[in-house]
């Protein structure tokens, strides 16, 4: 793969040589149980990461993980934290919280910077993600989720094929469907997975068939896949082959056309899409940074869902995929080999270079606490 030079604000050497990166569990080290799991990287990843001071967070439902992808010195350092099904991620650096959307319920996380320094080994951590509660929403199959400029929390609800937010009462609350969709059924009719935000608002989202029967897109994943409007739901781009992960960056529309294991750039005006770059597998899950694309590439399954689309008939990758936006250029690449097939979603943590996410009961759970500013006496008034 020859990827010459790229510049990150600094010239450096673009090396190609897979090198093999650390991997730790839940306490730092890394345990039999999860010895299927490995991973191989350029050896300039570490130094984008670097360079721009952010890492990574990468889910993968497939195999149950959140993995934290973040630079140690020369390699990378690829930590996980097991989740039931992880999907949607969704970061708001401005209040320091975190969403993770999983199989039944919807994680809530914020970053205690206090925590950060003592976590092990000591000194390196620059944040901390400690649960602050979760939304129980039963099996919606929940696929992209983001916060809003409203502050609301927004998931795609790929079961009951439409847009929701979530309350104290219910197990959510729907705010848009297609028009096509005639009622809310748990029948996965179109398949509706992705969301582009835009000015703090849902503008666009993907799905891969305008159909309105239980699995009915399952017939036209072909060429059935659409980017719809919101809130007209009036279709924007047609005859895409299971698009996913629509986005608005520097001023361009951007779309995985997974099928075709694509990046692209949308014309919205004409309808069409043009292809920046094929990737060695199905493209899903994708973020940005500087002039960097971080794309999730997965080998996707030989099913049915995945038959027959032009993707399948080639050699397939997974894991996360650098590239130059301007050019197109491959930059660099995480590989997962082992255990990690399948790739959802991937969130830049930007000024945020060795982050932990606490998710289980332990040490750091039972004695972290974080409390409001309070006045020095506190005045109790009895009933």
């Amino acid at each position: 793969m020859g990827v010459g030079r790229a510049n990150f604000g600094r010239r450096m050497e673009n090396e190609t040589q897979p090198v093999e990166g650390p991997v730790e569990g839940a306490d730092g080290v890394a345990p039999e149980a999860d010895a299927g799991f490995t991973s191989v990287h350029t050896s300039n990843f570490p130094a984008i990461l670097k360079a721009f001071g952010i890492s990574l967070l990468v889910s993968t439902y497939q195999a149950g993980k959140l993995i934290v992808v973040r630079a140690d010195g020369e390699t990378l350092n690829t930590h996980f934290r097991n989740f039931m099904s992880p999907m949607g991620l969704a970061y708001d650096a401005r209040a320091g919280r975190l969403a993770v959307g999983t199989r039944h319920e919807v994680w809530n996380f914020f970053n205690q910077e206090a925590v950060a320094p003592k976590l092990p080994p000591e000194k390196r951590h620059d944040a901390a993600f400690l649960p602050r509660g979760a939304h129980i929403s039963g099996d919606i199959r929940i696929h992209e989720i983001a916060w809003l400029g409203s502050g609301e929390l927004w998931a795609v609800n790929t079961r009951f094929s439409c847009l929701c937010t979530f309350d104290n009462a219910h197990s959510f609350v729907p705010r848009w469907r297609p028009p096509f969709i005639t009622e809310l059924a748990a029948e996965d009719r179109c398949h509706l997975n992705g969301m582009a935000v835009i000015d703090g608002e849902v503008a666009y989202v993907t799905c891969l068939g305008r159909t309105d029967t239980a699995g009915g897109w399952r017939e036209m994943k072909r060429d059935g896949g659409c980017l719809l409007e919101v809130p007209s739901g009036e279709p924007v781009l047609t005859g895409m082959c299971m698009p996913h992960s629509p986005r608005r960056y520097a001023g361009k529309d951007w779309i995985l056309e997974s099928g075709i294991g694509a990046l692209s750039v949308a014309d919205l005006k004409a309808g069409k899409t043009e292809v920046v770059t094929k990737l060695p597998g199905f493209t899903r899950g994708l973020d940005f940074y500087g002039n960097i694309a971080f794309v999730g590439l997965s080998q996707v399954r030989e099913t049915a869902t995945f038959s027959g689309i032009p993707v399948a008939d080639q050699e397939r990758s997974c894991g996360v995929w650098a590239v130059d936006i301007r050019t197109g250029g491959i930059v660099a690449f995480l590989k997962f080999e082992g255990i990690v097939q399948e790739i959802f979603a991937i969130q830049v943590l930007p000024g945020i270079k060795y982050p932990d996410l606490i998710n289980e009961a332990g040490e750091t759970l039972d004695g972290s606490f974080v409390l409001p500013d309070l006045p020095e006496k506190l005045n109790y008034v009895e009933a």
